[in-house]
């Protein structure tokens, strides 16, 4: 009895190469994911539940480490942080739109205009917090001479804990406006000009213009610029360590940054505490980033 052959004489890899192809591509890139992000999110569901100071031998405690959570004040105040950030950093995606469309405009010296406004996005974040802690500066910035010009008193924003998160999420939208005007800039491109000039012919303009015609286009670059705008906001940590170091009296933290102090600064190396922040950061952005691709889901389904 003869093995049945392909009536053609082909191989299995000629008959299935263009299903194939493309997974080999992708292989080391899935092995790289699932070896240093996938492993590394159970490695610290595994860790959460230990006590740990990194070197000695792990303790198996449970959800003794989540239990402390609920009564540490620390991790409510980085909560709370955390959804300031979450909140006002999403004014990054309205004034990278506005500025995308002004800069989508043909008039002369554009490209320079375009050039300032994408500044920002190649500066390091580092070097952008310790501009803008000169700047905050109350001896030598410049914040408080232009405040003098209005006719208001002082202040020392980074040293007054009511103030200091705010200024820090000043400070980082300033780069963030600068990538989300880069996503638009790329959807303008791709707006279909014919459908802008028959809305124009029906006598649509201005807002109607924007919102029933240029932002439906826009959808894929709004989803984008969301989501990574929600993750930047959520895992905020360089800020905060170059401006304030989680002051004054721990005011200015956030999850990432509780998480770091818990684990590696002098707070003690308590490794399994600062995985249980991790674990709740993690599911935090996990349910925003779920709902936001399951709405995208259903408005592609129903349209």
């Amino acid at each position: 009895m003869t093995a049945q052959t392909d009536p053609q004489g082909k191989s299995w890899w000629h008959r299935n190469q263009m299903r194939a192809a493309p997974w080999l591509f992708l292989a080391p890139g899935i092995a790289f994911f699932a070896l240093y992000v996938i492993a590394p999110i159970f490695q610290s569901f595994n860790i959460s539940l230990y006590r740990w100071d990194g070197l000695g031998e792990a303790r198996y405690i449970g959800m003794a480490n989540y239990e402390q959570l609920l009564d540490d004040p620390a991790f409510y105040t980085s909560l709370r942080n955390n959804v300031k950030w979450l909140v006002l950093y999403l004014l990054a995606i309205p004034g990278g739109l506005f500025i995308a469309l002004f800069l989508n405009q043909r008039v002369r010296g554009m490209r320079l205009y375009k050039s300032l406004f994408f500044f920002p996005f190649v500066i390091s974040q580092v070097v952008v917090g310790l501009v803008f802690a000169w700047f905050y500066n109350p001896s030598i910035g410049l914040l408080n001479p232009i405040l003098d010009l209005f006719g208001l008193g002082p202040m020392n924003v980074l040293g007054n804990p009511n103030t200091v998160t705010y200024g820090i999420i000043a400070a980082g939208l300033w780069p963030q406006i600068a990538y989300c005007m880069i996503l638009y800039l790329t959807g303008l491109n791709a707006v279909d000009p014919e459908q802008v000039e028959a809305a124009r012919l029906d006598g649509a303009k201005g807002w109607k213009m924007l919102w029933y015609v240029i932002l439906p286009q826009l959808r894929p670059a709004t989803f984008i610029a969301l989501v990574v705008t929600v993750i930047g906001a959520l895992r905020s940590f360089d800020m905060i360590s170059v401006m304030t170091n989680g002051g004054p009296f721990g005011s200015s933290r956030v999850l990432a940054y509780y998480m770091f102090e818990v684990s590696l600064s002098e707070y003690g190396f308590r490794m399994g505490y600062g995985a249980a922040i991790a674990v709740v950061l993690f599911l935090i952005m996990l349910i925003y980033i779920a709902f936001f691709l399951w709405r995208m889901w259903r408005e592609e389904r129903e349209g």
